[in-house]
């Protein structure tokens, strides 16, 4: 039997290679998840790396179009920004990580899947809940919160067996994926100081954006992008052009302060172009396509399934519901959305959708309409007051006439 362990190649996945095998005395394969962010450069010295820890065998998995398919496209038909800023760069990744590490274990045979996350996170949560959910029969180690260990510990460690462990020589933690870019650092510590402008890793800083601005033009079929200046492209295909376009033009920075799934305050600094583009492009289309109670109603479905992908509970059924009705309301999403990147600001300009309620042939704002005349819009405020005035009565403690409820 073996050990199948997630490994980023970083100091504490590194750590567990050495551990798990002089541990439980059996081979260990390590399992790198491309979720967007590793170049094929860094793919190859992240294998280096796993050999050279003694990994019994290496396997490279590339998800971004899982990962697209099967959690970020929800993320743009609910317009899920969590405590309206963040949308959410981290958790679906690891879902779609634990996956891959249950379906090398299967292949392999192994006994047990692990992981290098620490007790103070969420990474931990979410990687036991789908583990457990995934490959109930297979073991969940996690050595690095069993043994608390420290960054200094984890060093020694590697380096009293003769492995090397590169100097740490940046001030920031660095997160990098297909939805986005998350920065820790002393400042996400705090609550009130703002990360400096060499803490982000791949954006503009929004100053130094070009002075003119970039207009692009988004097609949506069913509340999913398809095309970008007319040019089909796939889902993946589509994000990373955002990225690239997106943070030349400073679009995306922002820094996030949420509760934790364990229940504490954390703070994080984030660059997620594509997200804050496609997301701001999508809830215009959707405003002149959607009834006023389908929007309504979309917008806490939407902050509840962001909610419940944050905390790991990407496998109750209740996300199936949340999905479906997702999938309902995207139905007549399709059009076209006209935006312009400037200076770290993503502008919308304009929309079209052939199913847009939008009939200023019927009705005008403000002005005429054949739906209705002055009569019907004098009984309507009439009867839109009534509400207020009985509220108001009985507030002021005049007695209310009693009414017929049918």
């Amino acid at each position: 039997m073996s050990i199948v362990l997630a490994f980023s190649g970083g100091l504490d996945t590194s750590f567990c290679v050495p551990y798990l095998q002089e541990t439980h005395d059996t081979p260990v394969h390590t399992v790198t998840v491309n979720t967007g962010g590793v170049t094929p450069d860094e793919a190859e010295a992240i294998e280096s790396r796993a050999v050279e820890l003694g990994a019994a065998s290496h396997h490279f998995v590339d998800a971004r179009a899982e990962l697209w398919d099967d959690h970020l496209s929800y993320l743009v038909k609910g317009n899920v920004l969590r405590g309206g800023v963040y949308p959410l760069c981290v958790g679906p990744e690891r879902v779609v990580q634990a996956r891959a590490v249950v379906d090398v274990a299967q292949t392999v045979g192994a006994s047990a899947v692990a992981h290098g996350s620490t007790g103070a996170g969420n990474d931990q949560v979410r990687f036991d809940v789908a583990f457990q959910l995934l490959g109930p029969d297979f073991d969940v180690l996690a050595p690095v919160r069993s043994l608390g260990l420290s960054r200094e510990d984890s060093t020694a460690y590697l380096q009293e067996r003769g492995f090397s462990v590169p100097d740490d020589t940046t001030t920031y933690s660095i997160n990098r994926g297909l939805w986005g870019t998350t920065v820790g650092g002393a400042e996400t510590l705090t609550t009130h100081e703002p990360l400096p402008e060499e803490a982000y890793p791949d954006t503009t800083a929004p100053a130094d954006a070009p002075d003119a601005p970039l207009a692009l033009q988004l097609s949506f079929e069913a509340g999913v992008p398809v095309a970008l200046d007319g040019t089909a492209m796939s889902g993946v295909e589509i994000v990373e052009a955002l990225n690239d376009l997106g943070g030349t033009h400073g679009v995306g920075r922002n820094i996030h302060v949420g509760d934790t799934i364990l229940g504490i305050k954390g703070r994080v600094g984030f660059e997620a172009p594509a997200a804050e583009i496609l997301i701001t492009a999508h809830r215009e289309l959707e405003k002149i396509v959607l009834s006023k109670w389908q929007q309504v109603h979309k917008e806490q479905v939407g902050s509840l399934y962001g909610r419940l992908m944050h905390e790991g509970q990407v496998f109750d059924p209740v996300m199936n519901d949340l999905e479906a009705f997702l999938d309902s309301t995207q139905q007549s999403v399709t059009g076209e959305v006209d935006v312009q990147l400037f200076k770290g600001q993503v502008r919308v300009q304009g929309a079209t959708s052939p199913h847009s309620l939008f009939d200023s042939a019927t009705a005008t704002y403000g002005e005429e309409n054949e739906l209705w005349d002055g009569r019907d819009a004098e009984g309507f405020t009439t009867l839109a007051a009534v509400q207020g005035r009985l509220a108001q009565k009985a507030q002021a403690g005049s007695p209310v006439p009693a009414a017929d409820p049918s």
